[in-house]
This record gives structure tokens, C-alpha cells and sequence, in this order.
């Protein structure tokens, strides 16, 4: 039988680990494992700790002080025990067939070493199940990849030493080390595929009115990390131009609307920031 090693990197949220810990305790499939990396300051995780022991789900709760995603799941990844590793952030929650569904595909004949489920708050209309592609990903054409939605063989996890520390929440390359990991796993031509019918939840950022100033510094923070990736995997030169320029076209359209115009700024000026900043990361390294 197939475990499932399910890594929980947390920073401030308890309510929301007590609704995923409802949704492992109903899933069908129950050989799982959770391991919560606790980077919380305090003891807020004890009633979370408890609720896990009245639910009988097999929990391994480790620490770390240095707040960074990244390293986190890391770290629960080399303490995991499952062929199959996961990574739930701490206020998604599973439907209740999500693991019966990932293993049964798993150990299908055409099996892959990588799964994509849906993201149903912001997919209701789904495409159908299929392998994807390297030439699509490259593109940014293929479905939506959210940490929350990747299942891999721990293995493959293992040969791309897990998350690159330099993307993601805590790090300058505010985003993208999912669509980082993503990238080096098709890159090397793994088979993954996307199984629309195994559904994950997690709450879809609601838009909020913000200053132009806020809207932009949140949204430049984050998309260093896409300008970064455009560096790092040598994307093509079409793909970046339209990454670069596009957000100033939709800035333009809602200059009038503070969040928007911000948010679209600071996705041009971060998509630039990162991008040069690892090629010259990039260059010095090389001297």
C-alpha cells in the first residue's frame, strides 16, 4: 500500500489546520502522514496537536525559527516516510476522495511521477485529464500548478533537492518556486499528469481596495519571482517580452483604478527587477 506524506509549512494560522485536519480524518484513503513545520514563535500549535490525536492522524510536528517557505517544506521533505510527497498549505482543505483518487492514478499502467489536481476556486471549468507538455509549460500555457495541488513521487523530489530557497513567501523572489519546481521536473522529461477529478480547496484572494503604493509594493515583491524564473530556465525571448510589457498595456487600460494600476506596475518593475537581478547573480557567480 502507497503512503502519502503530506508537508505542512505554518506561520500564524491555527482555525485553518483544524479544518484540513477534518478533511484528512474523512478522506477514503487513510495511509498518510502529516508533517507540520511549525515556524510559529509560540506554542499556538498545541490545540492543533491535540485535535490530531483525537482524529488518529499520524503527525510529525517539527520546528524552525528562520520564517521561509521554502526551506520548510524542505525540511519536512526529508523527513518524510511516503512514496507519494504533498504539500498543503495551512488553510486549503481536501474533498474527501482527494488521496483514493491521486493513488489510483498513481498505479494506473501509464502511471506518472507527478500529479496536478484542481484548484476548483479558481478552475470550475476544467480541461480533461492529460499528460502535460514542456513546450506548453515553457509558455506558461499548461494548467494552473499551485503547490496545493502537487502530488510527486518522493523520489523525483529527492533528485531535485525539493524547493529552490531563493523563491517563494520570506525570500527576495517573493513567488513562483512551485512553477520553479515545475519547470526542472518537465525540463528533465517526467511525465505528470492533471486529474481534475481529485479537488482541493483553498480560498481565492478576495480584491481588496488598496492605495496605489501598497497594491504596487505587494505585487512587485511577489513578481520577482517570475522574472527571476524567465532568467533561470532561459525562456524564450517572446515569452519574456510579453511578461514584461503586458502589465504596462493593463496598467494603462486602468489607470484610473489605484489597485489595479498599482498592481499591474508592480508586476512590470518586479518581472524586471527579478530577472536582472539573477542574470547578474548569474554572471558574478560565473567569474
Amino acid at each position: 500500500m502507497n503512503k502519502v506524506s503530506l508537508v505542512m509549512a505554518t506561520l500564524g494560522r491555527v482555525r485553518e489546520i483544524e479544518v484540513f485536519l477534518q478533511s484528512l480524518a474523512a478522506q477514503s484513503y487513510q495511509a498518510y502522514e502529516l508533517i507540520i513545520v511549525d515556524q510559529n514563535p509560540d506554542n499556538r500549535l498545541i490545540p492543533v496537536i491535540r485535535l490530531a490525536e483525537e482524529l488518529e492522524i499520524p503527525l510529525i510536528h517539527l520546528r524552525q525559527e528562520q520564517p521561509n517557505l521554502c526551506m520548510a517544506r524542505n525540511t519536512g521533505l526529508n523527513q518524510a516516510q511516503g512514496e507519494i510527497v504533498a504539500f498543503p498549505d495551512d488553510d486549503c482543505w481536501y474533498e474527501t476522495d482527494v488521496l483514493e483518487k491521486v493513488l489510483v492514478r498513481f498505479n494506473a499502467p501509464d502511471a506518472p511521477e507527478g500529479i496536478i489536481i484542481r484548484w476548483i476556486e479558481p478552475d470550475p471549468n476544467p480541461c480533461a485529464p492529460r499528460i502535460l507538455t514542456n513546450k506548453l509549460w515553457r509558455r506558461f500555457q499548461e494548467v494552473q500548478a499551485s503547490s496545493i495541488s502537487l502530488f510527486f513521487n518522493r523520489q523525483l523530489l529527492i533528485e531535485m533537492q525539493g524547493f529552490d530557497a531563493n523563491f517563494g513567501l520570506h525570500s527576495w523572489y517573493g513567488a513562483g518556486e512551485e512553477t520553479d519546481l515545475m519547470f526542472r521536473i518537465m525540463s528533465k522529461g517526467s511525465r505528470i499528469a492533471y486529474l481534475p477529478s481529485a479537488i482541493v480547496h483553498h480560498p481565492t484572494p478576495k480584491m481588496v481596495k488598496l492605495p496605489f503604493d501598497k497594491s504596487y509594493t505587494q505585487t512587485r515583491n511577489r513578481s520577482r519571482g517570475t522574472g527571476a524564473l524567465y532568467a533561470k530556465h532561459g525562456l524564450s525571448i517572446w515569452v519574456i517580452i510579453r511578461g514584461l510589457f503586458s502589465p504596462w498595456f493593463h496598467g494603462l487600460l486602468n489607470m484610473f483604478n489605484p489597485t489595479v494600476a498599482g498592481a499591474e506596475l508592480g508586476k512590470a518593475i518586479g518581472r524586471l527587477q527579478g530577472y536582472c537581478r539573477w542574470l547578474i547573480q548569474k554572471n558574478i557567480l560565473k567569474s
